[in-house]
C-alpha cells in the first residue's frame, strides 16, 4: 500500500490548494469545500430533477452547453452518467481519452485547461493524481468537476447521499458504516457525513486506514473490526479491495481483507432495515457476497442510477448560467 495515496496536495494553510472557487469560477472538487446548506441545495435539486425526468423529461436548461470529459481512468458509470446527464438537460458531452490528451505528458496540464476553456463550457476530469484536478481548476476559466481522483470521489458521495435520503427519508442522525479500504470513496463519505449529520464508522485492515487528517477533520469513528463498525448501522457500505492502479497488490490485499467481507452474517449485526451500498464495480465473492448484493436490503443499483441525477444537479448549478 502507498500510505500517501489519499493525501491531497497542501497549500500553506494545510487545506487543499484549490477550493470551490478558483479565479472567480465555481468548481466541484471536494465535498469539504461546500457548506451543509450548499450540499442540501444540491440534493434538493437532484430530487427535483429526478422527479421531473421520471415524469417525462428534464427541461433543456443546458441547451448549447458542452461538457468536456477528460479520462485517465476508464469507467462505465462516470462516462455514461455524465453523458446522459448532459443529454437530459439539453446539452452535450465530449469524451476525451487518455491517448488523445496525454495529460501532463503530451501537453502541459495548464495548457490543456486553457485550451478546453476556449472550446467547451465545463470540464469533468477522472484522473489518477489529485494534483491534476487542482491544476486543471487553477488554470481553467470554466467550471471543473472532479469525477474521481486518488484523494476523493465527491460525485459518488453526493449520489450516495441522494440514495440514502430516498430510502431513509433523512440523513441526520443515521449511522453509516464503511467496511474496507480507507480510499477515495471513504474520504468523500467521511466529509459528507460530517457536513450532513451522519455518524460514520469505518473498519479497515491495519495499514489501510483513512488518512489521519481526514479522520481528525471529519470525526470518524475507527472501529476495531467489521462487527463493531456495523453494530446498529442504518447503512452498510463497501468497495472493492483493490482499486484501479493498485492491481499489483491484488493477491496481498485478498489475504489482508479476507475478514472484511460484507456477508449475511455481518449484515445481521446492523439494524434490521439497514440498506447495503457499493459504488461498483463489485468483485462478487470478495468484498461482498451475491446473497447480499442481490438481496432485499441492497440499493446498489439505485445508487448507480443516482450518479446521473446527482450529477445533473451539479451540472445545473455550475453550467446553467
Amino acid at each position: 500500500m502507498n500510505p500517501v495515496r489519499n493525501s491531497p496536495p497542501q497549500g500553506p494553510s494545510g487545506a487543499p490548494s484549490a477550493g470551490a472557487i478558483s479565479n472567480g469560477v465555481k468548481h466541484f472538487l471536494h465535498i469539504a469545500d461546500h457548506s451543509a446548506e450548499e450540499l442540501s441545495e444540491l440534493l434538493t435539486s437532484a430530487v427535483a430533477l429526478k422527479k421531473e425526468w421520471k415524469k417525462g423529461g428534464n427541461k433543456p436548461i443546458l441547451e448549447g452547453k458542452v461538457l468536456g470529459m477528460l479520462f485517465e481512468k476508464p469507467s462505465l458509470r462516470t462516462r455514461v452518467s455524465f453523458d446522459m446527464a448532459m443529454r437530459h438537460l439539453g446539452g452535450d458531452a465530449l469524451y476525451l481519452s487518455p491517448a488523445e490528451v496525454g495529460l501532463g505528458k503530451r501537453e502541459a496540464t495548464s495548457d490543456v485547461a486553457r485550451v478546453l476553456s476556449r472550446y467547451v463550457q465545463g470540464i469533468m476530469l477522472r484522473t489518477f493524481a489529485h494534483q491534476n484536478v487542482l491544476d486543471i481548476a487553477k488554470y481553467a476559466s470554466i467550471p471543473v468537476i472532479n469525477g474521481l481522483s486518488d484523494y476523493n470521489h465527491p460525485c459518488q458521495a453526493l449520489a450516495d447521499a441522494l440514495t440514502i435520503l430516498e430510502h431513509k427519508g433523512t440523513l441526520k442522525g443515521l449511522k453509516l458504516a464503511f467496511i474496507g479500504d480507507g480510499n477515495n470513496v471513504t474520504t468523500s463519505l467521511a466529509h459528507l457525513s460530517a457536513k450532513l449529520g451522519m455518524d460514520f464508522a469505518v473498519a479497515s485492515p491495519k495499514g489501510y486506514e483513512l488518512p489521519a487528517d481526514v479522520v481528525k477533520g471529519s470525526g470518524v469513528a475507527l472501529a476495531g473490526n467489521p462487527a463493531e463498525a456495523v453494530k446498529n448501522a442504518d447503512v452498510v457500505y463497501t468497495d472493492t479491495w483493490t482499486s484501479m492502479g493498485d492491481e499489483a497488490e491484488a493477491d496481498r490485499r485478498k489475504k489482508e481483507f479476507g475478514a472484511y467481507q460484507v456477508n449475511s452474517e455481518l449484515l445481521k449485526k446492523a439494524q434490521k432495515d439497514a440498506i447495503v451500498m457499493h459504488c461498483l464495480p463489485a468483485h462478487r465473492g470478495e468484498e461482498i457476497t451475491d446473497a447480499v448484493m442481490d438481496g432485499p436490503q441492497s440499493v446498489v443499483f439505485d445508487q448507480a442510477e443516482n450518479r446521473m441525477h446527482a450529477q445533473k444537479a451539479i451540472l445545473a448549478k455550475l453550467l446553467a448560467q
